[in-house]
């Protein structure tokens, strides 16, 4: 399946990043793995590994770590940006200042910049230079980097404005473990993608409260109905909201304890205050910041979305955890079919 090798840049040594590394590496490519902490690149070069994000694993020796961004772009054509949302637009300045050629962007970072409301591929075309940005390309999907690096089968999708590099890269990616698809609609990829954080953090809480599978199972199909309301109304195609990107990453974000969105919402239904969990946690909770870019598109585009409404007072208002789920569950009835047929009426204008 692998096509001509090539030298690829991975920018961000998380869990995420060094997983996606190691796939790349099983292909063949050379891989130079970018980190600005001296630490941990270190170890990647020593000795293989990079417990702190991901423990006992052992990563391929085709996998060079760099501290120097310039160094490990050199003579490439393709970037794997492998950041948090809020680092983005800092990484993008630095990658401008190094690149010497047209670059392929491959984002695999989940979330939506609060205030500016861009989806992530639109803040790289905001920050990027025509003369140096070729493509950008998403890649997302069910895809906790704790199974992707014990090569346990994995499937995502790839999309992007320019399907011909988003095939590329599917071919740079996929192996008998990394099943890779496209998907021609980039806003329901990234939307998908993003706002089912959202409903992880949510879905933590009701856990971390004990309310049991049959809250959580009414959390996650209402919480599809939102992510789907707010997708169309945005311009994606709600049916992508119905495969990998949508009901596929919503499952496993909302179910496994590998899910740091999941983890933050648990604890905060144990009686955490956000500060607390945050601190816990010692990685970014993308869902955090996303929600507070639901809630702002919410009111945009005058989409109703309770369930981020809620956890947005629990986050930033400051109302009780138990409080705002027993109020989600004694909203006013409405019918469920007449809400499926306003999404596919949005669509359909």
């Amino acid at each position: 399946m692998v096509n001509r090798k090539e030298t690829i840049a991975v920018i961000g040594a998380g869990s995420w990043g060094t997983a996606l590394a190691m796939v790349l590496a099983d292909n063949e490519h050379d891989v130079r793995l970018w980190g600005h902490k001296s630490s941990q690149i270190d170890e990647i070069n020593q000795y293989h590994t990079n417990n702190q994000y991901l423990p006992d694993i052992k990563l391929p020796e085709n996998i060079i770590g760099y501290t120097s961004l310039a160094e490990a772009m050199a003579g490439i054509q393709t970037i794997i940006l492998a950041v948090p949302t809020k680092a983005i637009r800092e990484v993008l300045d630095q990658i401008g200042k190094a690149a010497k050629q047209p670059l392929t962007i491959v984002h695999v970072s989940k979330g939506i910049e609060p205030d500016s409301l861009m989806r992530i591929s639109e803040m790289i075309e905001e920050v990027a230079s025509p003369a140096w940005l070729k493509a950008v390309v998403v890649l997302s999907g069910p895809s906790h980097a704790e199974e992707v690096s014990l090569r346990h089968p994995t499937t995502v999708s790839v999309s992007s404005k320019d399907m011909e590099e988003a095939e590329r890269v599917q071919d740079l990616f996929i192996n008998h473990h990394f099943r890779v698809y496209t998907n021609p609609d980039i806003i329901g990829v990234e939307i998908g993608g993003a706002l089912k954080n959202i409903i992880a953090l949510a879905a933590g809480i009701t856990d971390g409260l004990g309310y049991g599978d049959n809250a959580k199972a009414a959390l996650i199909t209402r919480g599809l109905a939102e992510i789907s309301r707010l997708g169309t109304a945005m311009g994606a195609d709600p049916l992508t909201f119905s495969g990998l990107t949508g009901i596929g990453d919503l499952i496993v974000t909302c179910t496994s304890v590998h899910s740091r969105n999941w983890r933050a919402g648990n604890m905060l239904g144990k009686g955490k205050n956000l500060d607390e969990v945050l601190d816990n946690m010692g990685m970014v909770v993308e869902g955090v910041r996303t929600t507070k870019a639901a809630y702002q598109l919410a009111k945009k585009y005058e989409v109703n979305m309770p369930i981020a409404e809620s956890l947005y007072d629990v986050l930033f208002n400051g109302q009780e955890v138990k409080q705002a789920v027993d109020q989600l569950m004694t909203r006013m009835k409405t019918s469920e079919m007449e809400e499926l047929f306003n999404i596919m009426d949005a669509r359909d204008n």
